[in-house]
């Protein structure tokens, strides 16, 4: 296991869920509901599957993309969907 990669990817993606709409939305129903560990688990449970999934499209795009450009596919769709929300926040 490559540790770098691990703790790499595991403060990017916790820092980048934080004050998210996962977590509002998994603290809203946590707030509503008496299982708290019933929430906890789903919430878990979606994210695990989403990161899965992720992972695997990431390594079949691979196979066909370079990486660089897939991380500058990444970052330009990141900024498009950014100024997509600020022009058209449903004002």
């Amino acid at each position: 296991m490559d540790f770098k990669v691990f703790f790499a990817t595991f403060g990017m993606i916790f820092l980048a869920e934080l004050g998210d709409k996962t977590q509002l939305a998994t603290l809203t129903f946590a707030a509503e509901s008496k299982s708290r560990l019933s929430v906890f688990l789903g919430s878990a449970g979606a994210l695990a599957l989403t990161s899965l999934l992720a992972v695997a499209f990431g390594s079949l795009v691979n196979r066909f993309v370079p990486a660089v450009y897939i991380r500058i596919g990444a970052g330009a769709l990141f900024i498009v969907l950014g100024g997509w929300m600020l022009l058209f926040s449903g004002k």
